[in-house]
C-alpha cells in the first residue's frame, strides 16, 4: 500500500501479517533521499521484503521540496542520501537536518535496491554491536 503523504515523498508500509501490537517489532523508518524516481517501486519492494519501511524522496528543494525533506528527516529512524543523482544544496540540506535532528546518516554515491538493503543491515548490525 503506498500512501503520499507530501508531495515529493511517499512512504510504504505492508499490512499483510498483521501482529497484536503488543508483539509487534517496530519496523525500522528509512529515508532515502535522491536517485530513486524511476526504480522507486523496486526500492519499496526490496524494503517492504526486508521488513523496513521505506520513504522517498526527489532530492528536489525548490518550492515546497525543502520542507517535504525536512518533514521526512523528523519521520525517520535512518536517513540515506545518495550524492550522485542529488544537487550539492540537497546532500547539504539533509545532512544537516539529519545531523541536527540526531537521525542515523547514510551517504552513498550510488544504490540498487540490493545495495540498499545489505547498507541497512550493516548499519544495524555496527549500531547493535556498539551499544
Amino acid at each position: 500500500m503506498s500512501t503520499a503523504s507530501f508531495p515529493g515523498s511517499r512512504r510504504v508500509s505492508s499490512t499483510a501479517g498483521v501482529v497484536p501490537a503488543s508483539t509487534k517489532s517496530p519496523r525500522l523508518r528509512i529515508g532515502m533521499i535522491g536517485g530513486v524516481e524511476r526504480s522507486e517501486g523496486l526500492f519499496q519492494q526490496a524494503a517492504t521484503s526486508a521488513g523496513y519501511e521505506l520513504e522517498v524522496h526527489s532530492g528536489h528543494t525548490a518550492g515546497r521540496g525543502a520542507q517535504t525533506l525536512a518533514a521526512l528527516v523528523n519521520r525517520v529512524d535512518l536517513v540515506v542520501i545518495v550524492t550522485d543523482v542529488n544537487s550539492h544544496n540537497a546532500v547539504v540540506a539533509a545532512r544537516k537536518l539529519a545531523v541536527s535532528r540526531g537521525v542515523r546518516l547514510l551517504l552513498v554515491r550510488r544504490c540498487s535496491p540490493k545495495g540498499l538493503i545489505s547498507l541497512i543491515q550493516s548499519a544495524t548490525s555496527q549500531t547493535a554491536r556498539a551499544a
